[in-house]
């Protein structure tokens, strides 16, 4: 069953390890320890009193507005495309906050392009950049690049909030649905398969941890299961076989007491492309599964993409624990923290629609329609 209290945990998690990582995600682990200290960055690096988040948060975000903007208009009218294909106009969206100024004039698909804060570049990653300038992207059947990049993955976890409740589109939801939804979202700016599958394989394991409520090490395990299910069969150069191997090997250090973080999680890699970047959080994740804070600093004291893996490992373990898993000091300063809280209660909640005919129809409704078929807040 769906908690609220882990949707919280989810996106404001994600966006806590992102913040922490930010300052620091190119920065080698020795040159972090030599500027913060033997236990590396413990703490925000504030901005003018705030803890910046990066892309990964604005394109999670933004991911979510497309779900919900495409779940609406499907309520509203009785027909909607694939979600995906919102995700794709939510993301073309937040390319303008990339590129243009505050107010942006025209149509627009998410009312995040409402929130002057969100049009500030925070090391976007090229590809999404590059793909995200032409016209259309992506797919898993065709496939915009080959690029591998962890772009894809460190955006999906609405993704498995979303689709992993107990039905959508008015039928049973199923392991397929939900890997299904995070690859293609993935692809839309990913095109080698282990830019998209990492980023099935994640929004499986949040939709366990968030509405199945499964512990931890058994969602993992069900989630190598499952990848092997939907990407095992045919997989002729070995990448779902290469996939599950580096995951399984994370699970076997996050029990090894003998190595210390540092040293296990580069055995892993970097974390710049998504199949590494998914084994060094579940590694973090499992390795401090009760303790947020713990799994927080290891996860972005490295060599690597620190926020990417930050936010990856906040996600899950924001998923696992929920809001009230996550100590006080980490949720003051956050940048956007009530809107991410708002748009984590949208997704928990859904549409309240069910018809065109808005008469009568409660604040509550009007709000959501302003919000996700306008795409306005700010809708009179």
């Amino acid at each position: 069953m769906k908690d609220i209290d882990k949707y919280r945990g989810c996106l404001l998690g994600g966006a806590v390890g992102d913040a922490l990582g930010y300052p620091v995600e190119f920065m080698s682990a020795s040159r972090i320890r030599e500027k913060y200290g033997e236990d590396g960055i413990t703490g925000y690096e504030l901005h003018d009193g705030v803890a910046r988040i990066s892309d990964d948060t604005q394109m999670t975000l933004f991911t979510a507005t497309g779900i919900l903007h495409g779940e609406t208009r499907g309520c509203v009218r009785g027909i909607a495309g694939p979600p995906w294909g919102y995700v794709w106009l939510s993301y073309k969206d937040w390319y303008r906050t990339q590129t243009e100024r505050y107010p942006i004039d025209g149509m627009h698909f998410s009312w995040l392009d409402d929130i002057p804060e969100l049009y500030s570049r925070r090391a976007p990653g090229n590809t999404c950049m590059s793909v995200l300038a032409a016209e259309k992207g992506g797919s898993v059947e065709n496939p915009i690049n080959n690029s591998k990049g962890c772009g894809g993955v460190m955006r999906v976890a609405p993704v498995g909030l979303h689709f992993g409740r107990e039905s959508i589109f008015n039928r049973p939801a199923s392991p397929h649905d939900v890997m299904e939804i995070g690859a293609e979202v993935a692809a839309l700016t990913h095109g080698h398969p282990l830019g998209y599958i990492p980023a099935a394989a994640l929004s499986y394991l949040i939709a366990l941890l968030s509405n199945d409520g499964m512990e931890l090490e058994a969602a993992v395990e069900r989630m190598c299961y499952q990848t092997g299910c939907e990407y095992g069969a045919g997989d002729e150069k070995g990448f779902c076989k290469d996939f599950t191997l580096l995951i399984n090997k994370a699970r076997q250090l996050a029990e090894a007491d003998d190595v210390s973080d540092l040293e296990a999680i580069s055995e892993l890699g970097e974390g710049w492309v998504a199949e590494e970047a998914l084994a060094i959080s579940v590694f973090c994740a499992l390795r401090y599964s009760d303790d947020f804070e713990k799994a927080m600093i290891a996860a972005v004291n490295h060599d690597g993409d620190s926020d990417s893996t930050g936010a990856i490992t906040g996600n899950i373990l924001g998923a696992y624990l929920g809001l009230s898993g996550i100590p006080d000091r980490f949720l003051e300063n956050l940048e956007l923290r009530d809107v991410i809280m708002e748009v984590a209660d949208d997704l928990f909640e859904d549409c309240p629609l069910d018809s065109w005919n808005m008469g009568g129809a409660t604040e509550e409704e009007i709000m959501w329609e302003n919000k996700y078929f306008h795409n306005n807040r700010n809708h009179k």
